[in-house]
């Protein structure tokens, strides 16, 4: 006999010595969580987050390492019709009193009132850390509200950076603690369903739990290498429950499936190691090329989502083949205890000969060309929408209004245009031309402030800061536009092309640079534009690569690249029908930016791309062993599909439900993710599996498994004495 493939030796080792591949798990997810804790997170830089002009200006700025207290402001407005001004003073000379006797207030300001006389303006200076602001804001707060009930005449608000944080955070927060809490529950009942026993169902999400706690370990680990953000966790948890627990269901089933067969149990984790571990060997090499791939979008925050989601991979396939196959040894048959009765007779009804797959499948084995050219225009058709794709940044505008911190942000803006959407120039010279530039920045702001594009300068003047060396000068540049119109887009492409380029004109020995959230937007598009391509080739090439090898077959692995290039198509075309127009967002609970995030297309190109190979490897696995054992093209077809189809549909299942609960959050960016991850999930373990691959794979026939003769392999003779399988490996 030949020597067995690694994933047999190692599943049979943990199978055969269960506590000692128990221990040795509990010990390196214990060390790889401690070990991250203790070694801290290292976070990364606004440097390291610069992309295009607007991160130079923002490198530049920080080169000047300006004094950038906190800033809360005490807006006072009419609670309807005209403001009444001796209420209105009266009530700001009160807050100004109040408000210096307030602990952690550095400085009141004089009210500052609007152009059109609607409101009054003072402006709070912060003390301590500006980062823990937000942490200090309850005596304001108090303030704020003694001022309120004192004067009733008019409507009296706190509003500024601190404050909007706060009430995001608060808000936000919830939200993913919610989303987060449910996942799991919401998993562990859709396996209780599909299992019909509690133990067998609680299996998967242990394995994907320690999973994601050993990653979130090891990537913060990591980020002393390469720093990490803040967002890092929260994939590892959305892709470690995702992965983990499909790869245990892919396990588990194959060993129930064999030990209903009346193999033993070593034999039955035996059997799943050589097949279904097999192919989760293959799908978790699929998706951490996929993942990978975000290395060469050469940004910091895809760079730490990469580390995150490959080490979460990585763990969860090492995992289901040491830790898996013990627990299924030491439980044997009590991994079905206690059985649910009713699910349990409902999950012993699917195990046997599936009933409804053949009848879905039959269409598409008795008519493969209809079948395929019906189903793959239905999808290009739901891609084709994808084309008209436009990328934003999500604006001020774009965020939840429920909280009274975002209601009172609006008043202020209506009244103050230029404390709402503003550019800004930071530009670098020697000390010795700070006069020189300050003078240019002047004449700038004042041939900007009489264009309707952008905001008129303030009475007091135009908003330019000089560092101390006097080397680095910053000018806001307002405009009375939300960040996301084509107003603002208009302002920042006049201000970079004519009015930045005509005030330099005359400095010499200058770098300069025009940043803001517009300029944010727009660069980081331009960015995602260029690097995507670069991504999608290289994961297509490398996923072609493993799957040509996996499979020893050609065909097989360019079909793979086309379906999954499909659903994704057909994922970005959903995207763009529900969120750039308005149709959904009453059933969806958003407001429509009429664009998508503009991180999004990638990120869901390299997640989708890895999680469909999952379904993918596993179903044409099953449909090789078939062949394999010498079954017929069209009948190997309907047997891996049909095969599989409980265990996929569960897995599915899962990952819609996880994916449908961060569709529920109030940003439109987790709005977004959620939806077009879930989509996605459903259109490849649906359409693409139920219709286009069994059709694609029945008219090819034999042509299926062609592979230049260098890659064939001959099937490893057996060992006289060893049992004949009724499937064999894939290889």
């Amino acid at each position: 006999m030949g020597k067995r493939p690694m994933t047999v030796r190692v599943a049979r080792w943990s199978a055969e010595h269960p506590w000692r591949a128990i221990a040795l798990w509990v010990v390196f997810v214990a060390v790889c969580f401690v070990g991250g804790n203790a070694a801290g997170l290292n976070e990364a830089t606004d440097e390291d987050q610069a992309i295009g002009e607007a991160g130079r200006a923002s490198v530049i700025e920080i080169h000047g390492d300006f004094d950038d207290p906190a800033v809360e402001n005490v807006l006072i407005t009419a609670p309807g019709g005209e403001l009444d001004r001796a209420a209105a003073d009266a009530a700001a000379a009160d807050a100004i009193t109040r408000m210096k006797a307030t602990a952690g207030v550095a400085k009141v300001d004089e009210p500052v009132p609007a152009r059109d006389g609607s409101a009054l303006l003072i402006g709070i200076t912060m003390a301590g850390d500006p980062d823990t602001a937000s942490d200090r804001l309850q005596p304001l707060q108090d303030t704020t509200e003694a001022l309120r009930q004192a004067h009733p005449r008019v409507r009296i608000e706190e509003v500024g950076g601190p404050s909007i944080n706060k009430a995001l955070d608060d808000t936000l927060g919830a939200d993913f603690q919610r989303a987060e809490l449910l996942s799991l529950p919401v998993t562990l009942a859709i396996l209780i369903v599909a299992f019909g026993a509690l133990i067998a169902a609680g299996v998967p999400v242990l394995l994907a739990m320690s999973s994601v706690f050993a990653a979130m370990g090891l990537s913060t680990l990591a980020s002393h290498l390469l720093p990490a953000t803040d967002t890092t966790n929260s994939v590892i948890l959305l892709i470690g429950l995702a992965v983990g627990v499909d790869y245990s269901l892919f396990y588990i089933r194959r060993e129930r499936e064999e030990r209903a067969k009346g193999r033993g149990h070593l034999d039955a984790v035996e059997i799943a190691a050589e097949t279904s571990g097999h192919a989760v060997v293959v799908s978790g090499i699929a998706v951490m090329i996929a993942m990978a791939g975000l290395f060469l979008a050469t940004d910091v925050v895809f760079s730490s989502l990469a580390v995150g989601s490959i080490l979460v991979v990585a763990v969860s396939v090492i995992g289901s083949l040491t830790v898996l196959p013990a627990l299924l040894a030491k439980l044997g048959r009590w991994v079905d205890r206690p059985r649910v009765p009713l699910l349990w007779r409902l999950s012993a009804r699917r195990s046997g000969a599936p009933r409804i797959w053949p009848a879905l499948l039959r269409p598409a084995l008795r008519r493969p060309l209809l079948a395929l050219v019906i189903s793959v225009g239905a999808l290009l058709a739901l891609a084709v929408p994808a084309a008209g794709m436009k990328m934003k940044f999500p604006g001020m505008e774009d965020l939840p209004r429920t909280t009274p911190a975002m209601q009172a942000y609006d008043r202020l803006t209506a009244a103050f245009p230029s404390t709402g959407t503003a550019h800004y120039l930071a530009v670098e010279a020697p000390a010795a031309e700070a006069a020189q530039v300050k003078a240019a920045l002047t004449g700038l702001a004042e041939k900007a402030g009489g264009d309707p594009l952008f905001a008129p300068v303030e009475a007091d003047g135009p908003e330019i800061e000089q560092s101390a060396d006097g080397t680095v000068s910053v000018l806001q540049v307002a405009t009375p536009y939300h960040t996301r119109t084509d107003e603002a887009r208009q302002s920042l492409d006049k201000l970079r092309d004519v009015y930045v380029p005509e005030a330099m004109a005359g400095l010499s020995n200058v770098d300069y640079a025009v940043g803001g959230d517009v300029a944010g937007s727009v660069d980081y598009a331009a960015h995602i534009r260029q690097k995507l391509p670069l991504v999608m080739a290289f994961v297509l090439i490398l996923t072609f690569v493993v799957m040509v090898l996996t499979f020893r077959s050609v065909v097989v692995a360019l079909t793979s690249i086309l379906l999954n290039l499909l659903s994704v198509g057909a994922a970005y075309g959903l995207l763009v029908l529900v969120f750039q127009g308005t149709w959904a967002e009453g059933p969806l609970g958003f407001t429509s930016m009429e664009s998508i995030v503009t991180w999004l297309p990638l990120f869901l190109f390299v997640v989708l791309f890895g999680l469909s190979m999952d379904y993918h490897v596993f179903v044409v696995s099953r449909i090789r062993e078939a062949v394999q054992r010498g079954v017929s093209n069209r009948d190997a077809v309907a047997y891996g599909i049909t095969s599989s189809a409980g265990t996929v549909s569960s897995a599915a299942i899962v990952m819609v439900a996880v994916f449908s609960i961060f569709a529920t959050l109030s940003t439109i960016d987790m709005k977004q993710l959620g939806i077009g991850l879930a989509a996605a999930i459903l259109l490849d373990a649906t359409i693409i599996r139920a219709v286009v691959l069994p059709s694609v794979m029945t008219l090819l026939g034999d042509a299926n498994w062609w592979a230049p003769r260098f890659l064939r392999r001959r099937p490893p003779a057996r060992h006289a004495q060893e049992p004949e399988r009724e499937l064999v490996s894939v290889h």
